[in-house]
C-alpha cells in the first residue's frame, strides 16, 4: 500500500538524502524502480491485453518510447513521470484511452482560467473574478512561447483521435503547469505563469498563479458563471444550442422557419423524460404541425450509451415528412463524441440528413469502453480501450465524419451570440447545393458529361461550404477504385483532373504515373514520377517515386 507522503513528508526528506535511489521521488514517496516497475507492468499489460491498440502507432515504436522513459525517470521529478505516462498512453491516439491524471494521484495543478480554441483564435472564454481583466482576451503566448508552438508542443500528451478532439477536450492540457514544464513550455517547474494576452489590440502581459487542480463550474467544456467566475458571451441573450443545459435535451419550434430544432447533448436518459418519450413527443409534434425542417444538434454531445440511439434513428426514418433531402439537418461539432459518434454515423448510414457545422472529435470507426488498468506501486489508473466499434466498411473510415455544410465560430460570433451553423441551415435552399460531390461527378462522368466536372469542381473548392470534403482524397480513391478495375484510361483521366486541380500535391502525379505504368506507357509514367519526386524530394511520395523508377528499369523475369 502507498504511504501518504504528506503524513511522511519528514521521514521521506531524510530518507531522499540518505538513499539515491528514490531521487526526485522523495515528495511522493516512489521510488525510481517503483516506477519503472509500474511502467513496465503497464507495458506488459497492453502486449498481452491490449495487442489490438497497436493501430495508429507499432509495437515497436510502443516500446521505444517505454524504454526511453525507464532511461529518463532517475532524472525526471514526479509530475514528469506522471506527463511521460500519459504521453505514452495517449500515443494509441484514441479518446478513451487514457492515462487519469485527474484523479490526483499524483497531484498537479490548473490555472484558473477556461479556454476556447475559436477559428480566430485560442481565447480566454471564461475566467476566475481574480482575473477579470483577462476576460475574452486572446492568448498569444505562454513563458514568451507563441501559442502555435505551445500547442505543437502539447499536441503528444492529448489521447486524440483528431484535432477536434484536440480542439474540444486537449485545449485544456495548456492550463495544467505540470504538464507545460514537462513539455518544454516552462523552462522551470513553477505554479505562476506568464502569459501574453491581447486586449483591445495591445498586447499584454499578464501572471496567473494556479490552484490545486480542481473541477470547475464548466458545462459541456465552457464556463458557467456565477459569484466567483465570469463568462465572456453577452449573457442579455442565448443562443438555442446554450439554452436549457440543465436538460440533456430539449426541442423548440421556430414559427418563422417552420423548422423544430431539437438539442441532445448526451446519449442518456434526462431524469424528466426519456429518450423513446422525447422523441415519440417530437415526432408527434411534426406530424401535427406545419414543420418543413428538422434540426438535430449534437455538437456539445460526449456520448453516453449508444444503445440508446435507436429510437432517434428509427424514428427518423419512419418520419416521411422529415426524412427527405434538405428537410433533415444534423450540427456538429469538435465535442460530438463516442456513443454520439455511432449515432451520426447511423444517421449518415440511413436517413437523408445532411451534416453542418465542425467535424467530429473521434474516428468514424473508432476503439471505446475502456478498462482501469491500475499501476501497482503509484495506483495511477491506465484506461485502455477494449471494445471495436464499426458503423461503416473499413475502407469508410475516416478521421472524423465530416460536415457536408461547412461553418466556424469565431470569438466575436460567440461573445455576440451568433451561431452561424444554425444560420447556414435555416438559410439553406438547396439550389446548388451538392450533398454527395463524388456522386454527383459520377453522374456527370457516366452521363456523357466530363466536361462539367473540371469547373464544378473548381467552383466547389472556392466555396467555404465544403471546406470539409476532401476533393483531392476522394478523386485519388476513384481513380484508385478505376485502376483496380484495369479500366486504364478512365483511372488516368480522373488523376489527370486531381493534378489539374491539386498541381502542387506529390501524392496526385505519384498516382498519375502508377496509371500510366499500369496502362503501358512508360515514358509519361517516369515523366510523371519525376515531377514527384521534385515536389517531395525528401519525404515519403518522393521516395516511393524514386523505388518505382528503379522498379521500372529492372528487367523482366521470365519463366
Amino acid at each position: 500500500m502507498k504511504i501518504p507522503a504528506v503524513s511522511f513528508k519528514n521521514l521521506i526528506f531524510v530518507f531522499a538524502l540518505l538513499l539515491p535511489a528514490f531521487g526526485s521521488f522523495a515528495q511522493m514517496g516512489i521510488t525510481t524502480e517503483q516506477y519503472r516497475e509500474d511502467l513496465l507492468f503497464l507495458q506488459k499489460t497492453v502486449h498481452e491485453a491490449y495487442p489490438f491498440l497497436f493501430k495508429k502507432t507499432t509495437a515497436a515504436d510502443f516500446d521505444k518510447e517505454v524504454t526511453a522513459l525507464y532511461e529518463a525517470i532517475p532524472d525526471l521529478e514526479d509530475h514528469e513521470v506522471l506527463v511521460g505516462l500519459t504521453r505514452l498512453v495517449a500515443s494509441f491516439e484514441y479518446g478513451h484511452t487514457v492515462l487519469g491524471y485527474w484523479e490526483n494521484v499524483i497531484p498537479i495543478h490548473q490555472l484558473p482560467i477556461v479556454l476556447y480554441h475559436f477559428d480566430d483564435g485560442v481565447y480566454l472564454q471564461g475566467v476566475h473574478k481574480d482575473y477579470a481583466g483577462a476576460l475574452g482576451t486572446r492568448l498569444l503566448a505562454i513563458e514568451d512561447m507563441p501559442i502555435e508552438e505551445v500547442l505543437k508542443r502539447m499536441r503528444p500528451v492529448v489521447p486524440a483521435e483528431n484535432d477536434q478532439f484536440v480542439k474540444a477536450y486537449g485545449i485544456h492540457y495548456l492550463t495544467f503547469p505540470e504538464f507545460l514544464h514537462a513539455q518544454g513550455v516552462l523552462k522551470e517547474m513553477n505554479t505562476t505563469v506568464k502569459v501574453t494576452i491581447e486586449k483591445d489590440g495591445k498586447q499584454i502581459k499578464q501572471e496567473i498563479r494556479a490552484v490545486p487542480m480542481k473541477r470547475f463550474p464548466r458545462q459541456y467544456g465552457m464556463v458557467v458563471p456565477d459569484g466567483d467566475w465570469l463568462e465572456s458571451r453577452d449573457q442579455s441573450a442565448t443562443p438555442l444550442y446554450l439554452k436549457n443545459l440543465d436538460k440533456i435535451y430539449y426541442y423548440e419550434y421556430l414559427p418563422e422557419q417552420k423548422a423544430v430544432y431539437v438539442r441532445q447533448s448526451q446519449i442518456q436518459d434526462d431524469s424528466l423524460q426519456s429518450i423513446p418519450e422525447f422523441y415519440k413527443e417530437v415526432f408527434d409534434f411534426i406530424d401535427r404541425n406545419e414543420v418543413d425542417k428538422m434540426i438535430l444538434d449534437v455538437r456539445l454531445n460526449g456520448g453516453g450509451n449508444n444503445y440508446k440511439n435507436k429510437p432517434v434513428v428509427t424514428g427518423v426514418i419512419a418520419n416521411k415528412k422529415i426524412n427527405q433531402p434538405g428537410k433533415f439537418f444534423v450540427i456538429l461539432g469538435r465535442r460530438t463524441f463516442s456513443a454520439c459518434q455511432n449515432l451520426v454515423n447511423e444517421l449518415h448510414n440511413y436517413t437523408n440528413a445532411i451534416f453542418v457545422g465542425e467535424p467530429t472529435a473521434e474516428n468514424i470507426n473508432f476503439y471505446g469502453d475502456n478498462q482501469p488498468v491500475i499501476l501497482p506501486n503509484t495506483q495511477l489508473k491506465a484506461y485502455l480501450s477494449f471494445a471495436w466499434w464499426q458503423d461503416k466498411p473499413q475502407w469508410e473510415n475516416k478521421p472524423a465524419l465530416y460536415p457536408q455544410i461547412a461553418t466556424g465560430l469565431t470569438f466575436e460570433q460567440y461573445r455576440t451570440n451568433q451561431d452561424p451553423a444554425l444560420e447556414a441551415v435555416l438559410s439553406f435552399k438547396g439550389d446548388t447545393f451538392i450533398t454527395d460531390p463524388m456522386g454527383y461527378f459520377t453522374e456527370l462522368f457516366t452521363s456523357g458529361q466530363a466536361e462539367k466536372i473540371l469547373p464544378e469542381a473548381q467552383r466547389m473548392l472556392k466555396d467555404p461550404v465544403y471546406a470539409f470534403f476532401d476533393f483531392e482524397r476522394e478523386f485519388n480513391q476513384a481513380g484508385y477504385n478505376l485502376l483496380g478495375q484495369e479500366s486504364f484510361q478512365e483511372a488516368i483521366y480522373v488523376f489527370q483532373l486531381n493534378t489539374t486541380l491539386f498541381p502542387e500535391s506529390a501524392n496526385a502525379w505519384d498516382s498519375l504515373a502508377e496509371a500510366n505504368w499500369k496502362s503501358g506507357n512508360l515514358e509519361k509514367a517516369r515523366e510523371f514520377y519525376s515531377k514527384a519526386i521534385s515536389l517531395d524530394p525528401a519525404g515519403p511520395v518522393g521516395e516511393n517515386a524514386r523505388a518505382m523508377l528503379e522498379e521500372m528499369v529492372k528487367p523482366t523475369k521470365k519463366d
